[in-house]
């Protein structure tokens, strides 16, 4: 491939070699990564298409990265680019998963403090849960547990600290759920929690 670059484009061989090539493998490794990372998210939540069809890709841009490094073996800035990108696409996947928002989850709240504004904002934004009176080392506490769609987490979390700051609260990703009808809360969406919604 650096061959075809350098006589196609009439580059130096030096710079194609040294700079040229392993830029492409750092971009080659962020993207295939990236596309791992959601791949994985994929494979955690049941999804036999794409997941499959994200792994033929990864797997294809990775091949032609490491193609290259071993034909360029002597070549010490393809090895740095190849674990920068791998470190760089591990960060970018990250990043998109948050953003894309996929799936569902499970988010569960323990309180000693009294939850009933938190529970009040929990109806008067459509969110469905269920709040369990409940028995902790240091006495009664709330047990509150609801599945929502992930690009809301954001906007619960503010919630929980705003109303119950000292509450400890998890979130646990969901692979699969049995129907139900989620009513969706009133909030303004940007434009990847639409891209989310419009999935479902």
């Amino acid at each position: 491939m650096l061959d075809i670059l350098v006589e196609k484009l009439g580059l130096d061989p030096w710079l194609a070699s040294y700079i040229l090539l392993p830029v492409l493998i750092f971009m080659a490794r962020i993207l295939d990564v990236s596309i791992g990372t959601i791949r994985v998210i994929f494979i955690m939540q049941g999804n036999k298409r794409l997941a499959p069809l994200l792994g033929f890709i990864e797997s294809f841009i990775w091949l032609v990265a490491i193609s290259q490094i071993v034909r360029n073996i002597d070549n010490i800035f393809s090895y740095v680019a190849f674990a920068g990108g791998y470190a760089v696409g591990t960060y970018v996947g990250l990043y998109l998963e948050e953003k894309l928002a996929f799936g569902k989850v499970l988010v569960r709240v323990i309180t000693k403090k009294d939850a009933s504004e938190l529970i009040e904002y929990l109806i008067s934004n459509n969110f469905h849960f269920t709040n369990v009176p409940a028995e902790g080392r240091f006495g009664p506490v709330n047990v509150i547990f609801f599945v929502i769609k992930r690009d809301y987490l954001h906007q619960i979390t503010g919630a929980i600290k705003r109303f119950n700051p000292k509450a400890f609260y998890t979130v646990e990703s969901i692979k699969e759920t049995s129907e139900y009808q989620f009513v969706e809360p009133q909030r303004r969406r940007n434009f990847f929690g639409q891209l989310s919604l419009k999935r479902k």
